[in-house]
């Protein structure tokens, strides 16, 4: 059962353990409990950033709703990186209200963006404030009491330094049922099997490859960050290591919604998240021996043998010693 707190002392109470298993629950709340409130009596500033890559269909709207939020004072900053789109987004997304940087604005010499996770790590850079905020850029039931969930734990204490969403994420496939909860299907796959066995604290995240999560920064600049979708299960792996699973926690969303990838694709993120994992616990001294340079998949009943194309960005501050 995870733990009930109370709206008045939302850090009340203790981690549960799940039954039968090692792992222990983060402390989850619904999104319900922070919101506009929170947001107003804060008193350090917030930045939200959106890696995108063609997102034009869904970018405008989530931006517009963001715009607004930080006209109303709501929060400080909504900047968009652009990974090279050819659909239109950074017009879209300049055109709705938010800062946008492309490859050319952010560290060039580094050559073009390569992913979501290396778009998160030179958008940090150029946010300024203490509590950052990443969404997904293609996210069709965005609304407010996103970023109220994500920032509010961050707001109202000391005691979180870091928040991943969990949500709902129905799969609309012509031949599931309306209202089936299908969706995270390299979590389930991929991501929780080998969390459960390398890293088994961290299987209780019900969304461990969440791209919603919200931050101090300090906590950020101090952390890698992998490139490609490698990102999101490589920070929660390292915010772990660098805080403990007492100072992170998730919010409940509820239904998230966003655009289905295909087969290739979501074979293309396995491989990322198994990697990520893997280079993690051979660095922690779990396992040893891997070969994490090579992809190997069967493309038009061909054996392909691909080098991985993930690279870790370094922690931006690094603390001596």
């Amino acid at each position: 059962m995870d733990v009930q707190a109370n709206p008045a002392t939302p850090f009340a109470g203790d981690h549960t353990i799940a039954s039968g298993a090692m792992t222990l629950l983060p402390r989850t709340w619904p999104s319900a409990m922070f919101g506009e409130e929170q947001l107003r009596a804060r008193r350090e500033p917030v930045s939200v950033c959106l890696p995108a890559l063609n997102e034009v269909e869904t970018i405008g709207p989530i931006v517009a709703r963001l715009a607004r939020m930080q006209e109303d004072r709501l929060i400080d900053e909504v900047i968009v990186v652009d990974g090279g789109s050819d659909d239109g987004t950074a017009d879209e997304a300049r055109a709705a209200g938010a800062d946008v940087y492309g490859f050319g604005d952010l560290q060039p010499d580094l050559g073009p963006l390569r992913g979501k996770g290396d778009s998160m790590w030179r958008g940090l850079r150029v946010t300024r404030g203490d509590l950052v905020c990443y969404l997904d850029a293609d996210l069709r039931s965005f609304g407010e009491h996103y970023v109220y969930g994500l920032v509010g734990p961050l707001v109202v204490g000391s005691e979180v330094d870091f928040v991943k969403s969990t949500f709902a994420r129905p799969l609309r496939l012509p031949d599931l049922p309306a209202g089936a909860v299908q969706g995270g299907r390299v979590t389930e796959a991929t991501a929780r099997p080998m969390l459960s066995l390398f890293y088994p604290p961290l299987a209780g995240f019900r969304q461990p490859l969440s791209g919603q999560i919200a931050a101090r920064r300090g906590l950020l600049e101090s952390i890698p960050f992998s490139t490609g979708y490698a990102v999101d299960v490589g920070l929660l792996i390292d915010v772990y290591k660098r805080v403990g699973l007492g100072r992170m926690a998730q919010i409940d969303l509820g239904e998230l919604v966003t655009v289905h990838q295909d087969l290739d694709a979501l074979a293309i993120m396995a491989q990322d998240v198994a990697t990520a994992i893997v280079v993690r616990a051979e660095r922690d001294g779990i396992v040893s021996g891997v070969n994490t340079k090579d992809y190997v998949r069967i493309v038009d009943g061909e054996l392909v043998v691909s080098p991985a194309e993930i690279i870790d960005r370094p922690a931006i501050v690094v603390s001596a010693g």
